[in-house]
């Protein structure tokens, strides 16, 4: 064995060591250890796309894949005897001093997801190079992926998506925030916000209520006064990992609850107030009990 083929099968040895260690690690987070699926992206409900023609790509933003995304792992790491396969090979050629061609990708906010070329980028990310040359389709879709995203994030996006086309709250409120969620699941409960909230303004001004119409009311005199008063509040603060949208959602539940089981109607910040005293002040006790441990 010449030394060229010694150094590539030493690679592709070492690179199997760190696909099963990563793999490994993962299975005992409990954590999913693969690429990005393009389908999910397309999910985020694309506008139109752009060819962009042949640009110089960050390798570190490539996170997903079009067809192939279970034969690598979320670093790029071969995962199969067959794609490993395929990396050494391509490494030799790299080593014989091959130029080898462009890859194809799809751009989808800061990220892009390999159409052509996995085991390019695979063997781009092994050996620390930064940048490669790709063929670009650029997709419109309202809201963008990060690099840093993970398939939960990307299916929390595509919810967001939908919520934005059924409600074109961006048209309709351009100055509208966005509106993020830490879990699953919710962005259905806020067309059922606005749903009811359409319900009872056509009820105390006995008239026919558009849906958009509805949409605006709900954001700019339920939702946004709702998080003004959280943020009044410093709310978040006493539940970490949550966002903003997650209480607006808690504080509505409990001023329901007060008002139908209690009989106890509350405006927005005295709901919010009421959430504080009720479920935030274990919270602050119990990181100003790990502050007082911790500063021992």
């Amino acid at each position: 064995m010449d030394m060229k083929a010694w150094q590539v099968q030493s690679e592709k040895e070492r690179l199997e060591l760190r696909a099963r260690l990563h793999e490994l690690l993962h299975r005992l987070k409990g954590e999913p250890n693969a690429l990005l699926p393009f389908h999910q992206a397309l999910a985020l409900r694309p506008k139109g796309e752009h060819h962009l023609g042949l640009k110089t790509i960050e390798v570190d933003r490539v996170v997903g894949s079009v067809d192939r995304y279970e034969d690598f792992d979320h670093t790029f790491l071969p995962k199969t005897p067959h794609t490993l396969e395929r990396w050494k090979r391509l490494r030799a050629l790299q080593l014989e001093g091959v130029e080898l061609p462009p890859i194809e990708v799809y751009q989808v906010g800061e990220a892009y997801f390999v159409k052509d070329g996995n085991h390019r980028v695979a063997l781009a990310k092994a050996t620390g190079q930064r940048y490669l040359d790709a063929y670009v389709i650029a997709l419109e879709v309202p809201v963008p992926v990060e690099p840093g995203d993970t398939l939960k994030d990307l299916i929390l996006k595509a919810e967001y998506a939908h919520f934005l086309e059924k409600t074109r709250l961006k048209e309709l409120v351009p100055e509208a925030e966005e509106i993020r969620f830490t879990t699953l699941g919710r962005y259905d409960l806020l067309l059922d916000h606005i749903v009811t909230r359409r319900y009872f303004k056509g009820l105390e001004e006995g008239r026919e209520v558009s849906w958009e119409e509805a949409v605006v009311d709900w954001y700019q005199n339920l939702y946004r006064p709702t998080l003004e008063a959280i943020r009044r509040l410093g709310l978040l603060r006493g539940f970490p990992g949550r966002a903003e949208a997650d209480l607006y959602l808690w504080v509505m539940d409990h001023r329901h609850f007060l008002a139908q089981e209690l009989g106890v109607g509350l405006g927005l910040e005295e709901a919010a107030r009421s959430y504080e005293a009720r479920f935030g002040s274990w919270w602050k006790r119990l990181g100003g009990g790990l502050k007082g441990l911790l500063g021992r």
